[in-house]
């Protein structure tokens, strides 16, 4: 196995010393301690949405994405619904809870920020790692003092039980957990009553065949990457912390001084293809809110995280290389998806010359998210061009400032 800090280093952004001292510091010991082998790929994400909305978001999903409704998993007070690819790519746990005055650790989360206090239950949660021995893991990560919930609040919290769960980070508020699968067993979760339901069925079912109709099956691929904003100040603290608890190494990280911003990305040791086990990107401002007057500079980025908290932003779906009726198959998504009655954020950015095109999505009224949809041209291996990027930043400001500005007249 490769050693975690010999993967090449991409970007321009300067980090501090302390990042990198304790980058070689914190991977080095990761390999020694033999958790970089012990930790594979991301078998699961998971994502809260507001009571009654599972089902149209599970529609949502299987169409903007491959994914395909498998199984319903009930617990007294939530309903889990359980999407899946195949073994190769990350199942998504979309889980709702029953009652809407339930309150919980997860809804606190949101509570505190302004528009994410207006839908409680809607985040992302974070990520599920398949590992080859839980026990070693844990006890592994417990002496480089991570939190773990202990089985009666993972009961509580009706979560899986054959999940090990860090405490949620203090840095993006997303949880890590670790659950022990050979990788030739199928993933199966130890969570309560196990049936189909008809209503996801007949979302997913529509969703389906108007993908299928729409030729879409052909060209998505499973999910490239997730982007986390965090506020200014814990940009390195959160990457070093992810790096911790995962197997993942520093990709690399590119300043973005028009948005003022920087883009950061963390990828699997295990996998060259991100589409075994996703990229995770962090991205945050370069400053924080308190300069902007200053520095006379946009902050997207900041104001984002002030209004939401810190959390995922956008889930990026990859798209197959090649073209479709004389467009790029991506633009050829966008205009479908556009005639279906969805809505996108901006143009598509980026070109076949330059090896990349990327758009994202208007956000989910379900979970908050945006999608992202990215084809990368003739092997092009990058996350981003840098004028790519800052139009993507730029137009989910806007898109987020329209949304601030909306909840503040109807609050008034």
């Amino acid at each position: 196995m490769q050693a975690s800090v010999d993967f090449q280093r991409q970007g321009d952004k300067q980090n501090s010393a302390f990042f990198e001292e304790w980058l070689g510091r914190l991977l080095e010991d990761r390999d020694r301690q033999g958790l970089s082998e012990n930790i594979g790929r991301i078998d699961s994400l998971m994502i809260t949405v507001e009571p009654g909305h599972s089902a149209a978001y599970v529609g949502e999903l299987c169409l903007m994405t491959p994914y395909d409704y498998l199984v319903t998993l009930e617990t007294e007070q939530h309903s889990t619904h359980i999407l899946r690819i195949d073994m190769n790519a990350p199942d998504v746990l979309v889980r709702e809870v029953k009652d809407p005055n339930l309150h919980g650790i997860f809804r606190s989360l949101n509570e505190v920020y302004p528009i994410g206090a207006r839908r409680p239950n809607s985040r992302y949660m974070g990520e599920i790692f398949q590992v080859k021995n839980l026990h070693e893991v844990v006890e592994a990560q417990k002496g480089r003092e991570i939190r773990f919930f202990n089985q009666e609040q993972v009961r509580h919290l009706e979560l899986p039980g054959n999940m090990a769960i860090v405490k949620p980070s203090p840095y993006t508020h997303n949880i890590v957990g670790y659950w022990e699968r050979p990788d030739d067993h199928i993933r199966v979760y130890s969570l309560g009553l196990s049936f189909i339901r008809e209503d996801m069925q007949v979302a997913f079912e529509r969703a389906k065949e108007l993908r299928e109709r729409l030729g879409l099956d052909k060209l998505l691929l499973p999910i490239d990457h997730l982007a986390t904003r965090v506020y200014s100040q814990n940009r390195e603290a959160a990457i070093l912390e992810y790096l911790t608890l995962s197997s993942y190494y520093y990709w690399g990280s590119y300043d973005i001084p028009d948005q003022n911003s920087s883009t950061n990305v963390t990828k699997s040791i295990h996998f060259t293809s991100e589409l075994h086990s996703p990229a995770k990107v962090f991205t945050a401002a370069n400053h924080p809110y308190f300069c902007n007057h200053l520095i006379g500079r946009p902050s997207p980025t900041e104001a984002f995280v002030r209004n939401f908290g810190p959390r995922l932003h956008h889930l990026a779906v990859a798209v197959r290389d090649g073209h479709t009726g004389g467009q790029a198959n991506i633009d050829h998504v966008v205009n479908v998806l556009q005639n279906c009655g969805q809505k996108f954020l901006l143009e598509v950015a980026g070109s076949e010359r330059e090896g990349l095109k990327q758009i994202f999505s208007s956000a989910s009224e379900h979970s908050s998210l945006i999608v992202e949809y990215v084809q990368r041209f003739g092997g092009f291996q990058g996350f981003f061009t840098k004028d790519n990027v800052a139009d993507l930043t730029a137009a989910a400001g806007a898109d987020e400032t329209l949304r601030s500005l909306d909840a503040a007249a109807r609050a008034s």
